[in-house]
């Protein structure tokens, strides 16, 4: 059930048992300081080897608007946006990190903008304030959603963004295990203003982003929401056809020419090993996508829900 001038805000939580109480604080002190809009807070814990669940359950003990979702498997970020989505009850969602990097005292620079209007707002920030690998891992991730999902270029992404209810409603239409939020996003809508802002540092501790979640997270985006790959597999394919036609009539035509031509061996398993390898890496793109189709068959989910605190049945989408 959709409440107006409610705003909902999702925080995923994961290794922030340190943080995550300064945040939800600020988002209170933050709301409470106009009277035209009341709050709620889903936290949901992501499997989070720390004490962030009692954390949050103290916090949800003693104020019935913080609701929490507790997962009982760690399927990422973005799975754990689209839990907190379903059980969200504001006109507006707002996600906000955990670890005290977003803005927060500027939400309603970005509720300002949908009601202008836009049906998402987001902060972009002049200088991300985050490590080497996730820095690396943004500046690929949006390269790749330029190409594959046609974004704008001035679009990037940021973890501080307000959505009309709408949108929210058709994320979580997506039921696949690998959800990709940028690209989920860009399906539902364009329609989105960007919000010049300034990232915050971290509060404590550091990002949880390895390497391998940043390349799991650039494998989802690259595989669920575009064929693009596989036709540049095709257009590769034909490709190399056409050179390796091209090489057989010189070869030919040499031999025609000059009988003493020797046809070399170096030559002939250069060829081999390099048509071989583009083969073999055809067959991992298209072995990339039968792969998530089966696993995705086979799932039992994007999140697993062990318990839930201050929601009742009723508001769950």
């Amino acid at each position: 059930m959709k409440k107006e001038n409610l705003i909902s805000f999702v925080i995923p939580c994961y290794r922030s048992e340190k943080t995550v109480s300064n945040v939800i604080k600020e988002i209170i002190d933050t709301v409470s300081k106009q009277d035209k809009y009341d709050y709620e807070i889903v936290a949901v814990n992501d499997c989070s080897p720390d004490n962030v669940i009692s954390v949050l359950k103290d916090l949800a003990s003693t104020n019935k608007k913080i609701k929490v979702i507790d997962c009982s498997i760690n399927k990422g970020k973005h799975a754990a946006v689209l839990a907190g989505y379903r059980y969200v009850s504001g006109s507006l969602v707002c996600n906000v990190d955990d670890d005290g990097q977003c803005p927060v005292d500027h939400v309603f620079e970005l509720v300002e903008q949908v009601e202008n209007g836009y049906d998402m707002a987001m902060a972009q920030y002049k200088v991300k304030k985050e490590g080497l690998i996730k820095r690396f891992g943004s500046a690929v991730n949006n390269k790749m959603s330029v190409w594959l999902l046609d974004k704008p270029k001035d679009f990037k992404f940021s973890n501080f963004i307000v959505r009309k209810r709408f949108v929210c409603d058709a994320m979580t239409q997506y039921n696949q295990p690998f959800p990709y939020l940028e690209g989920i996003s860009l399906s539902v809508t364009r329609n989105i203003a960007m919000v010049p802002m300034e990232e915050r540092n971290r509060a404590a501790g550091r990002s949880g982003y390895t390497f391998k979640k940043s390349l799991g997270i650039w494998m989802n985006g690259f595989t669920a929401f575009s064929v693009k790959p596989l036709r540049l597999a095709s257009l590769m394919g034909i490709f190399i056809a056409f050179i390796g036609l091209l090489y057989g009539l010189y070869v030919i035509i040499r031999k025609i020419v000059d009988p003493s031509v020797f046809a070399g061996y170096s030559s002939i398993m250069a060829a081999i090993l390099f048509i071989g390898g583009v083969i073999m890496v055809l067959l991992g793109i298209l072995g990339e996508y039968v792969g998530r189709i089966y696993v995705g068959q086979s799932s039992p989910g994007q999140s697993i829900i062990r318990e839930t605190y201050n929601i009742e049945n009723e508001n769950k989408e």
